[in-house]
């Protein structure tokens, strides 16, 4: 173990969301902010930067990180092959087409007579969802004699260009004309169709468009979305739109149908799914009549305990950070507010639902003003969520695991003022933390990110805004007593934008196993980087 200084009993593990390394440019939202701490700390104190994108995180080549990706491999200390590059991998061996949970979904449409609803997100932001495995089940279905298919589009905007989804949507009609099946039901921005913080009024919006009927209407799928852009409404907050049919009623899901979701990452795909399968546990549950018969096909494990079947069924990781600092007896606290609140427990822990023994998770609610999606709430929980840990780091616990979701949540409103502002919010609090790990002693305050995002809020080609996560990589600091420089750097938060990366997401697990002297399991392929950060203790002469 490189441990070298074992007065270090405890770990702070600070995770912050779409935080990553850039160069200093008209883009770049942390260094236009001025960081001040931040800045103290890479001057002060050792720094890496960390590989978080693509192969790296397992994700395919050119594929940017993202919150999911980001935690599990911060949790698991190993490199695992992403649900999106393990699908596409299943289409090219043909056994996409021999799922047989697809193949359950159309056996019941013809059982029944009944229609097969493929819903989703379209575009290629690949975050949640990819075009292309629409397409493979738009040719499954022709393939299989399926007459009635209809397609809910969730249009993103938001890990894509803002305006693409007419783009996208023109090669889905394409798409259409060629396998010869299938009509665009609905159009719904993923605002509504894909929220995960437990504003059900989105939720119940997507659900009547879909399952009602009922919201804005339009005469097909591409002037759903150019009405909505001659409004300056764009891909992300489209209100749900019914795609009218001369002379008949619009095409709703009904009994007796079957549901394929295509989305492969769990978070934003719970809640819909829950109103369509599960309307009992949905706060609007009593005010629809439930879909009875209804076979609903999930792409991944969204959810334990849901009514539906799995195409793809979740890996075993065994021996995560969480699970091996549980069969150590240490006690652990994980903590976010309910944007991120899945990453920090369900994600970090590689599925699991329930806390390890000794494992406590605690979530705030994030501002009721997600309407204006956080740009005038760029603080959002944040000071709640840091007066709630600090209140913890004086109880006798051994790992603590906490996630910002400022950088991430705000930079993706593309509105660069409102990201300057959420990095000082996160600036001064993060202040505080060093300020009572350096108190404390025996706690070492570990700083990192999940992916990029803030760091180009802009698009450097053409200065447009740019919502979407990025490839860069991300920091990975070491703040305690005794770790200091010998020679303190002079750029800050620039010093890591000239490093080249030394490691990778998956390091950060073994590091924190380190500092508490505990053995790595052989599952582990990530290494410990507290040798190298002692390293830069002595020898980091600029």
């Amino acid at each position: 173990m490189d441990n070298q200084n074992p007065q270090f009993k405890k770990v702070l593990l600070v995770i912050l969301d779409g935080f990553g390394v850039a160069s200093d440019s008209f883009a770049n939202a942390i260094t236009h902010a001025g960081m001040k701490n931040f800045g103290l700390f890479v001057n002060y104190y050792p720094s890496l930067t960390l590989q978080a994108a693509g192969p790296n995180v397992g994700l395919g080549w050119d594929d940017p990180g993202n919150s999911e990706v980001g935690h599990t491999c911060l949790g698991a200390g190993r490199i695992i092959l992403q649900d999106m590059p393990r699908i596409d991998q299943s289409i090219a061996d043909g056994i996409f087409y021999q799922n047989p949970a697809f193949l359950k979904a159309i056996e019941h449409v013809k059982k029944n007579q009944s229609a097969l609803h493929l819903i989703g997100l379209i575009g290629d932001g690949l975050v949640h969802a990819s075009q292309l495995h629409l397409y493979s089940l738009l040719t499954l279905a022709s393939e299989s004699g399926v007459d009635k298919v209809f397609i809910h589009a969730f249009t993103d905007g938001r890990d894509t260009a803002p305006n693409k989804a007419l783009e996208d949507m023109k090669a889905i009609e394409k798409k259409i004309l060629d396998v010869g099946i299938g009509k665009v039901a609905t159009v719904i921005g993923r605002f509504y169709a894909m929220d995960r913080a437990e504003h059900w009024d989105l939720t119940e919006s997507a659900y009547k468009a879909m399952v009602i009927g009922e919201g804005e209407i339009a005469e097909g799928p591409l002037s759903a979305i150019e009405q909505n852009y001659e409004k300056n409404i764009f891909d992300e907050t489209i209100p749900p739109t019914v795609i009218e049919r001369e002379g008949k009623d619009p095409v709703t899901i009904k009994s007796n149908d079957a549901v394929i979701m295509w989305n492969y990452r769990p978070d934003r795909a719970i809640q819909i799914t829950k109103a369509l399968v599960a309307p009992q546990s949905v706060p609007f549950a009593n005010k629809y009549p439930p879909l009875s018969n209804l076979l609903f096909v999930a792409m991944t494990q969204y959810s334990q305990g849901l009514p539906v079947v799995t195409a793809f069924e979740k890996q075993p990781v065994p021996n995560t950070l969480a699970e091996i600092l549980s069969k150590n007896g240490k006690k652990q606290y994980h903590i976010s507010e309910s944007e991120k609140y899945a990453h920090v427990t369900y994600f970090f822990n590689n599925g699991k639902q329930t806390p390890n023994a000794g494992e406590e998770w605690k979530i705030l609610s994030s501002s009721s003003s997600y309407k204006e999606r956080y740009q005038n709430v760029p603080q959002m929980s944040a000071p709640e969520l840091t007066v709630a840990l600090l209140e913890k780091l004086d109880e006798p616990i051994d790992v603590y695991v906490v996630n910002y979701a400022n950088p991430d949540m705000v930079a993706h409103t593309g509105n660069f003022e409102a990201s300057k502002k959420a990095l000082l919010a996160i600036d001064d609090l993060l202040g505080d933390l060093a300020n009572k790990a350096l108190e404390k002693k025996d706690l070492l305050m570990l700083i990192t990110s999940d992916h990029g995002n803030i760091e180009e809020v802009k698009t450097i080609e053409t200065g447009r805004v740019s919502k979407a996560h990025t490839g860069n990589p991300v920091p990975f600091l070491a703040i305690g007593e005794g770790l200091k420089l010998s020679t303190p750097l002079k750029k800050g938060y620039l010093e890591l934008a000239a490093q080249v990366p030394e490691g990778l997401l998956s390091d950060v697990a073994p590091t924190v196993l380190d500092v508490l002297n505990i053995e790595k399991p052989s599952e582990m392929t990530g290494v410990s980087m507290m040798a190298k950060f002692f390293k830069q203790i002595g020898n980091n002469d600029p």
